[in-house]
């Protein structure tokens, strides 16, 4: 493929994109070129002393945790010197930024023009510095001292008719012990409105696997995965959004496993992996990662899975005894004889090949490599989760890894890749809106309170509350709320029909300027600066994906004097809003994080001995009563379901529209135009689709078009100018990147069950942009 070359579509009055060059898709990812844009990232934020510091400090076990993905660290003797990933070093150097947002950028720039700056703009305007008000009908916001902040803060708390009128949200930045607090002040306000980004991303898992399993985590650490004959990467891309996956999988290839990808679109990592730390990933040609690459249509997973599921039934018809584990389905599953009757009796191979567009071959080569492995993984992320039908997809996922046994054993299980630093530990400190009774009760007893019982509201119902008015006023603590959900232009009203939006930050972003009637940004530290507290340095613990939890300790000297740490601002709010009631010693907690860390292992299960335990080096894992093959479901068993086939389906003219972030990006924020590794240079405003979908739309490649989805209730929502870009992606499929295209995700499109937006199944027409 030639160089292609456009004008690209400037966004709004930010001269980020200019000229657009589209090449080929890389065929492997890291090696050299990673390790150069990584440094002149950093270099190009900060000095190259603060850049050694912050580089040779990230993911050891004395210095600070990557905020970038949730990846688990070799243990703390096997580590690199530099355990980091190209993206993980940029995204430290982003916060570790020596670039800084004052009082006077405020002055200079009003939140309406603030508004029409791109994500990219916005966040490179460095750290913020100080507590900042946007008072009602003000257009700039205007500096304020945090006791007047915290105050008014906490009257507009108390002034509520209701605490499920507040909304309380977080990001998987938050380290375990400002989450703990966080939700034990929203709980002892009265509230479990604790909606989190894990609603719009994992919540089908955990949906799928607390059903199934009776535990909503993965079951699988770096060795059991190090040790498969097989894994599955389904619905990922570790080559973008969490590197150092790559690095496993190149050991389970070393050790004689295989790796089957399935995705629809052909990512570089996936193919073939250059370790930057070792000479064959330098001058060599490095290691293909993919045995067999399934490139499987959007939402095909669960047809894929089914027919493998048959072909497991069928393959032990013909030779009883050999094929499944009957002892284990006998001993440890309930459900078995009405799964796979539905199997036997739904299943068609036509619709199997039309739902995934694969060939009866392709997976039928993928049934002998199972056949041929004694231990199989599956891991995945949002591209099976982020559909309507993902929890039946994850079940499905299951049911096949328990007919051969392949849960609770060594070199098998579930595993799902969550892609924020601490989302999972998150989750596990009680930042949930469902938390079980049992959490509640040892909560409310350990702190001298009864905590509330009724559900709270997920991120997309608290959207939905925000615009019927029964949620007034809305805490953002870390995070781009705004950004990270979907239906843009729904959500933005939604905030602005608030009494006050608050938002505990490190850097400018969207949700600033997306603000209710009066609103507030609090800065706060970063994961790598040091937090002093009157106790002493303090350091804080995350969870990884893989229930590993460790300590994190910055390394930085803050970004201002004026910055407050996560733990003082939620619990300097605590004070002010409940007074002495309930009598928490929120000041204590303050002083000294131990004391907060003695309190969680009281009520969470798993955390005994907390202070000493994570004290060793690489820390501690949590207990996962899966591997020891207890089920925590009704039954005391793992669940066999049946789910019913679905496929999805656009109409003529149509497309199934994906979004996705580019690689050098994180979350919702770019730190450049470019997509390298899918050959796209200098813009952002782009859809790939494949060349005959093109053809027949009669759209030529770089055509100028608006994109707009359209939704069962005949709306419609539209993203305009974006250049189409010839690209292999599956026939009848389009993608795109977020969070550009989060507009055209109805907030009613949601996953059954879990309530998490569709965002990887949106049915789209293109249409020409107007001259």
């Amino acid at each position: 493929m030639t160089e292609r070359a456009w004008c690209a579509v400037r966004d709004g009055d930010e001269p980020d994109e200019g000229e657009l060059s589209v090449t080929a898709p890389r065929t492997w990812a890291t090696g050299a070129p990673a390790v150069v844009h990584a440094l002149k990232y950093a270099l190009g934020q900060t000095s190259p002393k603060r850049t050694a510091l912050t580089l040779l400090s990230i993911n050891q076990a004395k210095g600070f945790d990557c905020p970038g993905c949730a990846w688990p660290e070799p243990a703390a003797g096997q580590r690199h010197r530099n355990e980091y990933c190209e993206n993980g070093a940029k995204h430290i150097s982003d916060e570790a930024t020596s670039r800084r947002v004052t009082a006077d950028f405020f002055r200079q720039h009003s939140v309406e023009e603030l508004s029409r700056k791109s994500d990219r703009w916005l966040n490179q305007q460095g750290r913020l510095t100080e507590p900042m008000v946007l008072r009602e009908g003000a257009t700039h916001y205007e500096p304020i001292g945090w006791d007047e902040a915290l105050d008014l803060l906490a009257r507009e708390l108390r002034a509520l008719d209701h605490p499920d009128e507040a909304l309380f949200y977080t990001s998987g930045r938050l380290a375990n012990e400002p989450a703990f607090l966080l939700q034990l002040f929203a709980r002892a306000f009265g509230t479990n409105n604790l909606p989190d980004c894990s609603n719009m991303c994992h919540e089908s898992s955990g949906s799928a696997l607390g059903e199934t399993l009776g535990i909503g985590k993965g079951s699988v650490s770096l060795d059991d995965l190090h040790n498969a004959d097989l894994v599955f990467v389904v619905g990922q891309n570790p080559g973008t959004n969490h590197p150092r996956m790559l690095t496993a999988l190149e050991e389970t290839k070393r050790r004689g496993g295989s790796v089957v990808a399935v995705n629809p679109l052909p990512e570089a990592g996936l193919l073939r992996f250059k370790h930057p730390q070792k000479a064959r990933g330098i001058i060599g040609r490095g290691t293909d990662i993919a045995d067999q690459f399934l490139q499987i249509r959007p939402g095909g997973d669960l047809a894929l899975f089914q027919a493998l599921n048959l072909m497991l039934l069928e393959a032990e018809d013909k030779e009883p005894g050999t094929v499944l584990d009957r002892e284990f389905i006998e001993a440890h599953t309930t459900g078995y004889d009405a799964f796979a009757e539905h199997i036997r009796a739904t299943t068609s191979w036509d619709a199997v090949l039309a739902a995934t567009g694969l060939s009866r071959d392709e997976i039928e080569r993928v049934h002998e490599r199972v056949l041929n492995s004694r231990s199989v993984i599956v891991c995945w992320a949002m591209g099976l989760t982020q559909h309507k039908h993902g929890v039946p997809t994850i079940r499905e996922v299951v049911n096949f890894l328990l007919l051969r046994g392949n849960i609770g054993r060594p070199g098998a299980g579930v595993c799902p890749v969550r892609g924020h630093s601490n989302v999972q530990g998150d989750r596990t400190m009680g930042i949930w809106e469902r938390m079980p009774q049992a959490f509640l009760d040892r909560l409310g007893r350990e702190f001298g309170f009864t905590a509330p019982t009724a559900h709270g509201l997920d991120s997309v119902d608290s959207i939905r509350a925000m615009l019927d008015g029964r949620a007034k006023l809305f805490l953002g603590v870390a995070g781009n709320f705004v950004r990270a959900t979907p239906d843009s232009d729904v959500t933005e009203r939604a905030m602005r029909g608030c009494r006050l939006t608050a938002h505990i930050s490190t850097k400018l972003n969207r949700s600033h300027t997306v603000c209710g009637r009066t609103a507030l940004i609090l800065p706060t530290l970063g994961r790598s600066d040091r937090d002093v507290q009157a106790g002493g340095e303090q350091f804080m613990t995350v969870e990884d994906s893989m229930s590993e939890v460790h300590s994190t300790r910055g390394r930085l000297d803050p970004a201002s004097p004026h910055l407050l740490s996560e733990v003082s601002l939620i619990t300097r709010l605590a004070r002010r809003v409940l007074g002495s009631e309930p009598d928490i010693p929120w000041a204590d907690f303050e002083a000294d994080y131990d004391l907060v860390r003695d309190r969680i292992a009281r009520v969470v299960p798993g955390f005994e001995d907390f202070n000493e335990r994570v004290r060793r080096p690489g820390g501690f894992r949590l207990p996962n009563p899966v591997n020891e093959r207890v089920f925590r479901t009704a039954s005391g068993k793992a669940v066999f379901t049946a789910n019913a086939f679905t496929a999805l389906e656009a109409p003529e003219g149509h497309l199934v529209l994906q979004t996705l972030r580019s690689h050098d990006q994180w979350n919702t924020v770019p730190y450049a135009m470019d997509d390298r590794y899918r050959g796209i240079k200098g813009g952002r405003r782009v859809v790939l689709v494949n060349a005959s979908d093109l053809a027949d739309l009669g759209l030529p490649d770089g055509t100028l078009v608006d994109l707009i989805s359209v939704w069962t209730d005949g709306s419609e929502r539209r993203a305009d100018g974006f250049r189409v870009v010839a690209y292999p992606t599956p026939p009848g499929s389009a993608a795109a990147y977020y969070p550009e295209t989060n507009v055209l995700v109805p907030l009613d499109s949601v996953a059954d069950i879990s309530n998490t937006p569709t965002s990887k199944s949106v049915i789209v027409r293109l249409e020409r942009a107007s001259a």
